[in-house]
């Protein structure tokens, strides 16, 4: 940065051009200027359109910082991104590169997620989407529904999202099950649901939902021969990543009619292509990644991001992120 120059920060993928209005981005002071992208950086740009800038904040993992796009980032002083962790920084790089890592609060994500999980089990289960764009169109009833009550929610992670959503679960007279890598019985009693077997939750479960973080072990852990196990009257729900199932996999289930709905708040690529085909499946029931989007966890982010700013430019910076050490 030239001496005298203004601190030019970049706000990155605001997608719904919220930012601005939920923090008092002014109270960093004249020097400060900051601009807007409401729209994705594409991978091949990004070194060029974002050089200029000392600060780069993010929102959760929509634009990762690799080392190669870090070196090509001269000016790069600060990092500031939303939640509480991601995967999609290089903080190692960043940290040789001189470079302070930040981050918010979570806000009341895993509240809303656990609340746009259970309402994308219903649309499944009642064929919403479809019987919404039917009475758009003059027509009445064509789908037959399922009732949740007496039926099994098979969990696939039982943390806090996972625990919220079997008590959700359980008001709806569902009964809850759970698996994971290393889950134990006592655990799954504490988080409101019975341990079973991988093999015996996606065979039984008459709607699985997932609620795992995505790490090296996690990845594709719902591949083909999971969603061959579940019956084809069976629901799967994903709001925690995308790459937690085999796409294809579940793309091919889908067309066969080897599954009744998916329900799809995350996905491999983001934002998802406009052709997808994902998006042309009539039992894909699919938001585009709205589990965290609330008004509430929005101001939090960005009024958190403001505060990181002015505690980086005094010299004090909160909530750092520090580098994974190898022993």
């Amino acid at each position: 940065m030239t001496e005298g120059a203004p601190i030019r920060v970049a706000v990155l993928d605001d997608y719904q051009r919220a930012a601005m209005g939920l923090a008092d981005w002014a109270s960093l002071g004249p020097e400060v200027a900051v601009d807007v992208f409401d729209r994705p950086v594409p991978r091949a740009e990004a070194a060029a359109r974002l050089a200029p800038y000392a600060v780069l904040c993010l929102m959760r993992e929509r634009m990762p910082l690799e080392a190669e796009l870090v070196s090509a980032l001269p000016n790069l002083r600060l990092v500031v991104f939303t939640g509480g962790r991601t995967h999609s920084l290089d903080v190692a790089a960043l940290a040789a590169a001189g470079v302070t890592v930040c981050h918010t609060r979570t806000g009341e994500g895993g509240v809303a997620t656990a609340e746009l999980a259970f309402a994308l089990i219903l649309a499944c289960a009642r064929h919403l989407p479809a019987e919404f764009a039917r009475m758009r169109e003059g027509r009445w009833q064509e789908s037959i529904g399922t009732v949740l009550d007496g039926r099994t929610l098979g969990l696939v992670g039982l943390g806090r999202i996972g625990s919220r959503m079997a008590r959700i679960g359980a008001a709806f007279g569902m009964v809850p099950v759970a698996w994971s890598p290393n889950l134990t019985p006592e655990r799954a009693a504490a988080g409101g649901a019975a341990l079973v077997s991988r093999e015996t939750l996606f065979r039984d479960s008459d709607v699985v939902s997932l609620h795992l973080v995505l790490g090296p072990s996690t990845r594709g852990i719902v591949g083909a021969t999971e969603i061959g196990l579940m019956r084809p009257d069976a629901i799967l729900i994903n709001t925690a990543r995308g790459p937690l199932i085999d796409e294809q996999a579940l793309i091919a289930a889908l067309r066969e009619r080897r599954l009744r709905a998916a329900g799809l708040d995350v996905f491999d690529q983001e934002p998802l292509p406009p052709d997808h085909p994902l998006r042309g499946l009539p039992n894909a029931v699919l938001t585009p990644h709205l589990g965290y989007v609330t008004g509430a966890t929005y101001r939090m982010f960005y009024e958190d991001t403001v505060e990181a700013i002015a505690a980086w430019r005094r010299g004090a910076p909160i909530r750092v992120v520090a580098p994974v050490v190898s022993a």
